[in-house]
């Protein structure tokens, strides 16, 4: 069935695109939800009188996100996690954490937009993250992950230490 959408629906395409979807998907979700209307020529009219006001929003999605892609690339990531003396963290950085962060810089990112490569880092270093922006824009964003001294780690260590102590002392008696 061939639809015009009234609305940017992810995965299917941007305001004002005819698209040609399953009659069920059409009729079950789209219509009801009126995210599209059926394309015929009265639908096509009302939509060609929109037309201009449709590619200005777009064009300010183009602006809005070339500006947003120069603040993200300028913008150095750091995150501290818990980690082993050997690098190695505790817990994985994944596109959650690092959405999380870009928020308390006031970056609003959805993490399903966030790409890290191997979909997860599990060691302390510098790494490059993409994110996508609006139509084939990305901004690549430079992620440092420092090591947190954890707290009980040596302590741990020494009561291994303790404990093989007295059990040697047993021995030699």
């Amino acid at each position: 069935m061939k639809v015009i959408l009234n609305v940017d629906v992810k995965s299917l395409g941007e305001e004002g695109d005819v698209k040609n979807v399953a009659n069920g998907y059409a009729r079950n979700f789209l219509l009801p939800r009126n995210l599209a209307v059926p394309y015929n020529e009265a639908t096509v009219a009302i939509f060609e009188g929109r037309k201009a006001e449709i590619e200005a929003r777009k064009e300010q999605k183009r602006k809005d996100s070339a500006s947003l892609k120069e603040k993200l690339e300028a913008t150095n990531l750091e995150i501290v996690m818990p980690a082993a003396s050997n690098g190695k963290l505790y817990a994985a950085v994944t596109a959650h954490v690092v959405a999380e962060a870009l928020a308390k810089l006031g970056f609003e990112i959805e993490r399903k937009k966030i790409e890290i490569p191997g979909s997860s880092i599990k060691s302390v270093g510098n790494f490059k993250t993409t994110i996508k922006l609006y139509e084939a824009q990305t901004a690549e964003v430079h992620v440092t992950i420092k090591a947190q001294t954890v707290e009980g780690e040596a302590p741990k260590a020494e009561k291994a230490e303790k404990a093989e102590a007295p059990a040697e002392e047993a021995k030699a008696e």
